[in-house]
């Protein structure tokens, strides 16, 4: 068994390990999509516990109910929270690109279990936020740690976290597609076939297991969101343009509530549930996720002021609930934002020329769309997402074109980027990664480090050194307790010694040898280049972590040699 594991592990180090990547992704599919499925279970669970209503409900709820939850809930995470290292107390989306960018993409179990119960309880007593940020960072934990379980190199633990991720999406909303292209142009910012294949494999079997319990249910389906006439594509810019302006400054209000760092945790997450309970005082839509909200929306429910009221509060409540690190999501409270503000431009369309202006309906999916291409800076998966949630292709066309001017206007006009990245920024976190490092990347040192390694002590005896040079190997490894070991190129030892052996122990130090540093077998050849120039060598000791710590006088385990010329040739190739 141990040695298939090891086979298996060689070859998921490499670029094309294909298949049995995404025989894991089954594996990560079916976890994903039970978590997810026992998270929204909990929410609904625990709000019905809480105050009798589903988290569709909250409206329902008296005033005094309206303004206290969100302010008990936001004090009860504060302090729960707040004995915690500000290292456990970050969530969602971010948590998981940071966790890509520096920590090898491992996520730990202590912080997803704080992410399901702070969203949870948060989303229960009425925090403004989504339930898909929350869902994204579980299914991208639990891929990371079954990639942890089975020692997996860190390449393929990298494919497993989008996987989780897309997953994650797909069995949230029932849009696999959009789960897809969303794992790929927001976490991951790359399209490469040895990880698309795979988080196609994972969203599917999520998404599957998701239909399998609550049905294939289509959000948006039956209603009129077909454009009348070609001559609102003017108006369309017009309302990309709004779009963009509302989201840029959402995305401004996050950047600031998130400068409030030097608060206790549990005051500025006070402050945030203060806020929200306000704001539910004039617009009780903004507690919770809201997707209630939505589809009064759709149905043209509202009247002009409460969606203006409710477009203000949700913004400025939500921005401040993931401002402060809350753990809630952010792409729940962009898609209701865009539908109240939609709903407002298309009543405002109806108005103008009722005879031209096409339903309701239609700018509130298109709001929902721009807004959250422009807030996330994903067009793409924002325009596959209003597809799947409507199943209407003739929706297509106006969606690419406020989709396009939405993200212009956040991107070129207010010269805003995604607030994911802003919140990375803030963290001093730089992400993506150059293209160069992506590559090497996605190649574990397992797949390129020489294994014709010999590792013998700074003295062997001549008769061993004699042995190990029979054999021809290409490197030989003197290990030096409490110091980093010596790579030796065989033909070297071969040429110092001569053929004949000194009846004396050699001392292997003396001999021209390459100074080199060490790095994990599940290392990617990124992690090696990195601890190259760290170490200021030119090789490097492949070893293997036991379970146990050595003592200090013994020698580590080394299972290869990674020389600086093996990383520059697969960086060229």
């Amino acid at each position: 068994m141990t040695g298939a594991m090891e086979f298996l592990r060689r070859q998921l180090s490499e670029s094309a390990a294909l298949g049995q990547l995404s025989v894991l992704a089954v594996a990560v599919g079916l976890v994903t999509g039970i978590v997810v499925l026992l998270f929204r279970g909990a929410i609904e669970g625990v709000a019905w516990l809480l105050h009798g209503q589903t988290t569709d409900g909250h409206e329902a709820l008296g005033l005094e109910w309206r303004v206290s939850l969100p302010i008990l809930g936001a004090l009860g995470l504060g302090i729960l929270l707040n004995r915690l290292p500000p290292d456990s107390r970050r969530f969602g989306v971010v948590h998981v690109m940071e966790r890509l960018a520096r920590h090898r993409g491992r996520l730990p179990l202590r912080g997803a279990v704080n992410q399901f119960v702070g969203a949870v309880f948060g989303l229960s007593m009425g925090l403004s936020g989504g339930r898909e940020g929350p869902a994204i960072h579980l299914g991208a934990a639990a891929s990371s740690l079954l990639g942890e379980a089975f020692r997996l190199p860190d390449n393929c633990v990298r494919t497993l976290v989008a996987c989780g991720t897309a997953a994650a999406i797909g069995a949230s909303f029932n849009t696999p597609m959009a789960g897809v292209i969303f794992a790929m142009e927001v976490v991951m910012m790359e399209y490469a076939i040895v990880s698309f294949i795979p988080i196609i494999i994972a969203t599917v079997t999520a998404t599957v297991l998701s239909r399998w319990y609550l049905g294939d249910v289509i959000e948006f389906s039956g209603l009129e969101t077909d454009l009348r006439s070609l001559l609102e594509v003017p108006y369309i810019m017009v309302c990309g343009i709004a779009v963009g302006l509302v989201g840029g400054l959402f995305i401004f209000l996050v950047k600031t509530f998130a400068e409030f760092r030097s608060w206790p945790f549990w005051a500025r997450a006070t402050a945030a549930g203060a806020i929200t309970g306000v704001a539910a005082i004039v617009a009780p839509q903004v507690l919770g996720v809201g997707y209630d909200t939505v589809n009064q929306a759709l149905l043209d429910n509202f009247v002009w002021t409460s969606l203006l009221a409710i477009l203000i509060a949700k913004t400025v409540a939500s921005a401040a609930c993931v401002g402060v690190g809350l753990p809630v999501g952010i792409i729940g409270p962009t898609l209701v934002m865009g539908a109240v503000l939609g709903g407002l431009l298309g009543a405002a369309g109806n108005t103008l020329v009722p005879d031209l202006a096409s339903d309701t309906a239609l700018y509130v999916m298109l709001g929902m769309a721009a807004m959250m291409a422009a807030v996330l800076q994903a067009p793409l998966a924002a325009l596959v997402a209003v597809l799947e949630l409507t199943a209407n292709p003739n929706v297509i066309l106006p969606a690419m074109l406020i989709i396009a001017v939405a993200t212009l206007t956040v991107s070129q006009l207010l010269k805003q980027r995604s607030v994911l990245l802003t919140t990375l920024a803030t963290l001093g976190v730089r992400y993506p990664p150059h293209p160069a490092a992506q590559h090497l990347m996605r190649v574990g040192v397992a797949s390129l480090m020489s294994r014709d390694v010999v590792q013998l002590s700074r003295h062997p005896e001549p008769a061993a050194l004699d042995s190990a040079l029979s054999t021809k190997p290409a490197w030989i490894v003197v290990d030096i307790p409490g110091a980093l070991p010596l790579a030796l190129n065989a033909e070297d030892v071969v040429a110092y010694h001569g053929d004949d052996v000194a009846a004396d122990p050699p001392d292997l130090t003396a001999m021209p040898s390459r100074s080199v540093g060490t790095v994990d077998v599940r290392a990617t050849l990124q992690e090696a280049l990195t601890e190259l120039n760290r170490a200021g060598s030119d090789a490097l000791c492949v070893t293997r972590a036991t379970s146990r710590k050595p003592p200090e006088d013994e020698p580590m385990t080394v299972v290869g040699v990674l020389t600086r010329e093996d990383i520059e040739r697969q960086a060229w190739w």
